[in-house]
């Protein structure tokens, strides 16, 4: 079977847009953490499908123009074409394997589908640590550990990074006089993990696990048998149950200002909460919408002192305190237009026009993979000793996931700490294995 082969914009027509063949074409950059991620499952399945579909690269930043014309925005983005027509579903950002090989096995006849899914081989990769969640605290997890030569793989469902990633500006890490773009500090203790030894595995699909016996399947095709699991899988923002709220998301309420508030240029914004993520993210959208009206339920803002007084000095920023939404509305039938608030103050419901929502309302522990697994404390969080170690043997759990006072960059930081040099220590007392994969 021949190689991925690299193509620029002179020869996209030969060989794609005129082959006899369906094509996948991956546009990628480098220094694109993404595109690296993506690496790896688009090699494996070449292997598997290369036979009836031809796949390329494209190097988007040396083929701007065909990138132009073709409407690509970012990389990675993975396109399907049959008979010199794009078809499918294009592909982006943090590509999952099975959404490849779905788009893949629409191109092709079932048959050939069939044939292609039973040469898939699973393996087993063995490791010292497992590490499931590649936020701050799971980075910094896998650094220790794979600066102990323990051998540490690195599970994340997205990019890495977690809700650093997507954090405008980190201005308290110690080390960093100025502020710092999250993604940025993100990436950097991404590179570090990596530089270390740890091995990852990003945008990855958990399909199975079983934290007793050590061990989660990805992709439905790699088994990772651990010595010893340490839980960073995070929160996520927590939704506030109101009507509507579950129906227009993603069709104008976010979670996300980092992500979302490059699209409200010159509009009116609400945003839900008063605490130190709405404060700040609202002083992020204002350097983007008209006018923020924060809405909360209390009579003062609860954000840190200082980042509460640039919000209420604001001249784009309008607090309603003692008000609550009852309803997001989507008077225009396609997405948000208005929410339906209540003044408990004066107990009057209204309407107020908006062009978007944000919701930052408290996060939720993702644990979703571990159901009735863990001891937990009355808020659904994880609870661990001084040691992170958790009620299940051989797992630690650290960062935003664990029971605990205050939940920052720096005491996410802290617990992986101590959970890899627990680990190091433990480790150091293991018998003799009696043979490689005696775990």
């Amino acid at each position: 079977m021949s190689a991925i082969r690299e193509v620029t914009a002179a020869e996209f027509d030969e060989v794609v847009r005129r082959s006899p063949v369906p094509v996948a074409v991956d546009f990628y950059s480098s220094e694109c953490a993404p595109c690296e991620a993506l690496a790896p499952k688009y090699e494996a399945l070449h292997e598997l499908y290369g036979q009836d579909v031809r796949f390329v690269k494209v190097f988007r930043q040396a083929n701007r123009p065909l990138a132009e014309e073709l409407g690509v925005r970012s990389s990675p983005t993975v396109l399907f074409f049959v008979q010199g027509a794009e078809v499918g579903h294009r592909l982006g950002g943090a590509i999952r394997r099975s959404e490849l090989q779905r788009e893949l096995d629409a191109l092709i006849p079932a048959a050939r589908v069939a044939a292609i899914a039973a040469q898939v081989r699973p393996f087993t990769t063995y490791c010292d640590v497992l590490v499931l969640g590649a936020g701050p605290a799971g980075l910094t997890t896998a650094i220790y550990t794979a600066q102990a030569k323990q051998k540490t793989v690195l599970v994340d469902v997205g990019l890495g990074g977690g809700n650093l990633a997507i954090t405008h500006q980190v201005s308290n890490f110690p080390g960093f006089p100025q502020p710092q773009p999250g993604y940025q500090l993100a990436d950097q203790m991404l590179q570090q993990a990596k530089n270390a030894g740890a091995l990852p595995r990003l945008a990855a699909e958990v399909t199975r696990c079983n934290l007793a016996e050590h061990w989660v399947e990805l992709d439905g095709v790699e088994t990772v048998r651990a010595k010893r699991v340490v839980v960073a899988t995070g929160s996520s923002p927590r939704v506030i149950g109101v009507e509507g709220e579950r129906e227009f998301k993603g069709r104008g309420i976010s979670y996300c200002a980092t992500c979302d508030a490059k699209y409200y240029e010159g509009k009116h914004v609400v945003v839900i909460g008063g605490g130190n993520s709405a404060a700040e993210e609202s002083l992020f959208i204002a350097k983007f919408a008209s006018k923020i009206t924060m809405v909360h339920q209390l009579e003062a803002l609860t954000a840190h002192k200082a980042v509460q007084e640039q919000v209420l000095q604001h001249p784009k920023i309008q607090v309603l305190f003692r008000t609550e939404p009852r309803a997001f509305l989507a008077r225009n039938g396609r997405t948000v237009d208005g929410v339906r608030l209540h003044d408990l103050e004066r107990d009057t419901t209204y309407v107020l026009d908006t062009d978007g929502v944000f919701v930052f309302a408290g996060m939720s522990p993702n644990l979703e993979l571990f159901p009735g697994v863990f001891e937990l404390d009355p808020y659904g969080y994880i609870r661990a000793d001084a040691d992170m170690h958790t009620n299940v043997p051989g797992v630690w759990a650290v960062g935003d996931v664990v029971s605990k006072k205050f939940r920052q960059m720096t005491t996410a930081v802290g617990d992986g700490t101590i959970a890899a040099m627990a680990i190091a220590q433990e480790a150091g007392r293991d018998a003799p294995a009696a043979g490689p994969h005696a775990y």
